[in-house]
This record gives C-alpha cells, sequence and structure tokens, in this order.
C-alpha cells in the first residue's frame, strides 16, 4: 500500500492511495478522460467490473490523487518480468491529472509516491510519452527520466 503523504497548498490538500476495487468507476471515469484528452476515446474497453477485478490484482498498481476527497488524478503500472535486466520494473501506463488540478503538483506527487512504491525493490520504473507531447517530455526531463527514442508496435494478431 502507497504510504499517504499529503500535498498541502494554499486552498487544499492531495492525498495519494492506492486505489481498490472501490474505485472502479473513478478511475475508469479518468481513463475515458485521458482518451478523451489523446483523441482517442473509442480505445477505452474496459468496464467498472473489470476494472474492479484489476484494481484487486497485486500486480496492478494504480495510485490516486484525491484533493478534498474528489479524484484529480492516477497514475498506472503494472509489475512485470524485463528480461534484459533480469528482474521485475514498473510498466507505467498512463500519468493523467484532471483539468482544474494541472499545475499544482499533483503529477509530480503521484510520481513521487510510485517512485516511493518501487524504492524497496529497486524497481526501475519504463513508459512511453507520445513525441509530439513536448509538455509531458519537460515534465519528465524536470523529474530526471531519461528520454529514448523507439517506435512503438501494437499487434492484434
Amino acid at each position: 500500500m502507497a504510504r499517504q503523504v499529503p500535498l498541502r497548498t494554499t486552498a487544499s490538500r492531495v492525498d495519494v492511495r492506492r486505489a481498490g476495487p472501490d474505485d472502479a468507476s473513478a478511475v475508469l471515469a479518468m481513463v475515458r478522460e485521458i482518451a478523451l484528452h489523446e483523441g482517442t476515446p473509442d480505445a477505452v474497453a474496459g468496464t467498472p467490473g473489470t476494472w474492479a477485478a484489476m484494481l484487486a490484482r497485486p500486480d496492478v498498481v494504480v495510485l490516486l490523487a484525491e484533493r478534498d476527497g474528489e479524484p484529480a488524478g492516477y497514475v498506472s503500472a503494472v509489475r512485470r518480468l524485463h528480461l534484459w535486466l533480469g528482474r521485475d520494473i514498473l510498466g507505467l501506463d498512463d500519468l493523467f491529472v484532471r483539468e482544474g488540478y494541472r499545475d499544482a503538483g499533483v503529477g509530480r506527487l503521484l510520481m513521487t509516491e510510485l517512485a516511493a512504491l518501487a524504492a524497496p525493490e529497486q524497481l526501475a520504473v519504463r513508459w512511453e510519452v507520445r513525441e509530439d507531447n513536448a509538455a509531458a517530455q519537460r515534465f519528465y526531463r524536470r523529474l530526471g527520466a531519461e528520454l529514448r527514442t523507439k517506435v512503438v508496435a501494437f499487434w492484434r494478431p
């Protein structure tokens, strides 16, 4: 379970916690928001039931940021084997902060909490970022991430 560390702002506080099955609808709503934001609203096929099942799995990590009890964003990752490293890593899937909560440190807080979750086992975190998303690239560089160019292939045989 991720430790809950509040981020204090002048107006309110943001708490981060690991999402569980009861958070399925809130997480799915934000997944749909990020898909819409990226111009691919039809790409999301999950349901609250499938998300509840995923959130119950120990290898699925979703950290949920809440400001005053309202979902503000999330970071999702899956623990998986990285053959080249010969050990597990966290494969980050999404980092999303809702409109109205951006530019207030919520994304940094989510990434910091993901790092704290990975630290005890020294798990590396790996993810992809769209080539045209310059703002995300700047954000990740400020965190100290190394950005590498690679083509991502997706196949449904």
